[in-house]
């Protein structure tokens, strides 16, 4: 893998002048496995800390903006290099030059994006979310500054990291520590020197001896304190201080300003310091140990530097777990960066055996359990049974909930609590039943901020291009969108329409649902059962509502006096719903299962699961083509009005046989096709997992 990493301009890359960017990159880059990784910079310093450095040298140009030089330099090195990833260091507006690179994408933030050209503005951190395949931040701190004024969805999003920044890490000898504290950094009132300077000197005064060490320079901010146990060495290279550290015992950082990070006591901390920090930015960041400021004056820094100095127990307590508890160690954080570039390298394909799964489908809340035993319950316990994570969202409940004037439909409030949802529970696998609502808008924003994420639909009506057609036109609308289909309709029935992304799978039965064995039963009030659901959103039987299988069940009832029926849903019987349905069902010897519309290959309501689900014998057209998943010894197929009144009295009367043929169309169902399995075949088939495991109904 080739990794181009592009420097800010003017961030020097050489031993005696890097800026802290530059130590970081260098650090982690020495630890990581891509040795062939390059680093392109303007320095005008020839010791570079790395051989991997490629310089970017131009001349600068009147009424031109050197860093467009200087990133249209590195476009024309870069397109001859033709990296896999590049990645962009603390400079936002360097990215709008990189908007035609076919390549990823990965920016770090190493100060407050609300301060850099580039980001200050939501439109461009907008952009910067769309753009960018990876987005580092080297604090919660700065990722929250990002994320100011901007939608919780994104806040979550896998193209967002925080990687700490880090510095090496080496054996410390705590006897050899001396009586030094130190300050590193700017000496100016923003790093807070001033109240540093007023309360190492009355330390000094007091603790003769005790000295203070000082690090930096401020040309334009001149700060002075006087001490002769106050040395201030000015600019010294990274090296020196980290060497220095390890023999200082206290080390103060005292910012009043929001450090984004805070490497002075970052190092300071891995050197073995007992660390005072301020509340400041990202500060508490990064210590694992050390000792917060409640109030950022001279006054209380004098109390605690006094504090340790007193309490030479505590000092060498807070030296020892300082460093014993350091982690942030170069070699700690290159694992972390080459893990996401090996990611996005291998375009983050997932491989686990337990997902955590979102299920989108109309669990019927609002219906007080009227329609509990349906097909998205049925797969939804499928999914928990192989040990999957899931969380469900009945997008039918929300919009029923959520509609207003302003949202007649429901479908914004809907699409937004998904994307809320999403960021919280971060998924691997979307599974939407029916949830016609749901936008491919939404689903392609998902995608695009959580790529590793697997889209897939199930769908239960028919479809053919007859009286159908708005459903086909419902399954067929999300298809580009999806990773798989799954419809209990051949995909045959869609036409010629070509895709491997579309499979058949059968309705599913569940043993929590489907555990009556009705073939046991001693007495039968009835002969058939029969139940079709008219008005199933408001549970009663509509008016002037008319389906054609009404006609189909007369002619068998009429002038069949020796079949006692019991139906539901027509002739003025209510549909019954859940236990109500069960307990009628228990009560007939056998029953129907006739679908709407004419036999269509394999299609049929859940009812089917319902039936043959419970122990019942079952009848079904033989042109449904069923008698490819069920032989005549589970199940009875008819061909007609007549054969099927033929049969219905025959096995009227041969209770062994109906009952045998109950028991056997029962056992297939529940080992061959249960909850479990169209589960199994719905992620293996999404994920793109290659099993032994052998699905029935697989190429019927």
């Amino acid at each position: 893998m080739k990794i181009s990493i592009l420097l800010p301009y003017k961030e020097n890359f050489s031993r005696d002048n890097a800026g802290a960017v530059s130590v970081f990159i260098n650090g982690v880059n020495k630890k990581s496995i891509y040795k062939s990784t390059k680093v392109y910079g303007n320095t005008v310093y020839k010791n570079i800390l790395s051989k991997n450095y490629v310089n970017i040298p131009f001349s600068k140009k009147i009424f031109q903006s050197s860093s467009k030089i200087y990133v249209n330099n590195f476009i024309k090195l870069e397109k001859k290099r033709k990296s896999d990833i590049l990645e962009i260091h603390n400079r936002p507006s360097y990215l709008k030059f990189f908007s035609y690179f076919k390549k990823k994408i990965v920016f770090y933030f190493h100060n407050d994006p609300l301060s850099m050209s580039g980001s200050t503005s939501v439109s461009e951190r907008l952009f910067i979310l769309n753009f960018c395949h990876k987005i580092i931040f080297n604090s919660e701190w700065t990722k929250k500054r990002f994320f100011k004024d901007i939608n919780k969805f994104y806040y979550n999003s896998e193209k967002i990291e925080i990687i700490h920044q880090s510095t090496s890490f080496e054996k410390i000898q705590f006897d050899k520590k001396e009586k030094i504290i130190t300050f590193v950094g700017k000496l100016n009132k923003s790093k807070g020197y001033d109240l540093f300077g007023e309360a190492v000197l009355n330390i000094l005064n007091e603790f003769k001896d005790w000295k203070c060490i000082v690090f930096g320079d401020e040309p334009r901010e001149k700060i002075i304190f006087n001490h002769e146990r106050l040395i201030n060495k000015g600019y010294q290279s990274n090296e020196s201080i980290l060497k220095f550290l390890k023999k200082s015992s206290i080390a103060v950082a005292c910012s009043r300003w929001d450090e984004p990070f805070g490497r002075s006591s970052l190092e300071a901390s891995s050197r073995g310091c007992a660390v005072i920090i301020s509340n400041k930015g990202g500060l508490p960041e990064t210590v694992t140990d050390g000792i917060i400021l409640k109030k950022l004056s001279s006054s209380e820094i004098y109390k605690e530097i006094k504090k340790l100095i007193l309490n030479k127990n505590k000092l060498k307590s807070l030296q020892f777990n300082s460093y014993k508890n350091f982690y942030l160690t170069n070699d700690f954080t290159s694992k972390l960066i080459d893990n996401y570039r090996k990611k996005l390298f291998l375009n983050s394909k997932f491989y686990q055996n337990k997902i955590r799964i979102l299920h989108i489908t109309n669990f019927n809340i609002r219906h007080n359990g009227r329609l509990f035993f349906n097909t998205g319950r049925r797969i939804n316990n499928g999914f928990i049974k192989l040990g999957h994570t899931v969380q469900t969202f009945s997008d039918r409940d929300i919009i029923s909930q959520d509609r207003k004037i302003t949202d007649i439909y429901g479908s914004n409030s809907l699409n937004n609590r998904l994307f809320e949802i999403v960021g919280n529970f971060n998924p691997h696998l979307i599974v939407l039943g029916h949830a016609d609502q749901i936008s491919n808008y939404t689903l392609e924003q998902i995608r695009k901020f959580y790529p590793s994420i697997k889209f897939c639909q199930w769908f239960l009506d028919r479809m053919d291009n007859k009286n159908w057609k708005t459903n086909k036109l419902r399954f067929l609308s999300k298809i580009k969108s999806l990773d798989a289909s799954f419809c209990t309709t051949h995909p045959s029935s869609l036409g010629n329409l070509k895709s491997k992304k579309i499979f058949f799978i059968p309705n599913p039965v569940d043993q929590t649902f489907e555990n009556m064995k009705i073939y046991k039963n001693k007495v039968y009030k009835y002969d058939l059962f029969f139940a079709i659901s008219h008005g199933v959103h408001r549970g009663i039987l509509r008016k002037g509502k008319i389906d054609k299988r009404e006609s189909f069940i007369l002619k068998l009832m009429n002038g069949n006096n020796q079949i006692k029926f019991n139906i539901f849903g027509m002739k003025n019987n209510q549909p019954v719903w859940a236990e109500e349905f069960k307990n009628e069902l228990s009560k007939s010897k056998m029953a129907l299962n006739l679908s709407q519309g004419n036999p269509l290959k394999f299609y049929s309501s859940d009812r089917l699961a319902q039936l043959i689900g419970n122990g019942i014998l079952t009848f079904v057209d033989v042109r449904t083509q069923l008698n490819k998943l069920f032989s005549k010894k589970e199940v009875v197929f008819y061909k007609n009005n007549n054969d099927l009144i033929n049969k219905i009295i025959k096995f009227k009367n041969s209770d062994k046989l109906r009952n045998k043929i109950a028991y056997q169309g029962m056992k297939k169902y529940h080992t061959k096709m249960n909850s479990e399995k169209i589960a199994h075949f719905i992620v293996n088939k999404t994920l793109n997992i290659n099993t032994k495991l052998n699905f029935f109904w697989e190429n019927k």
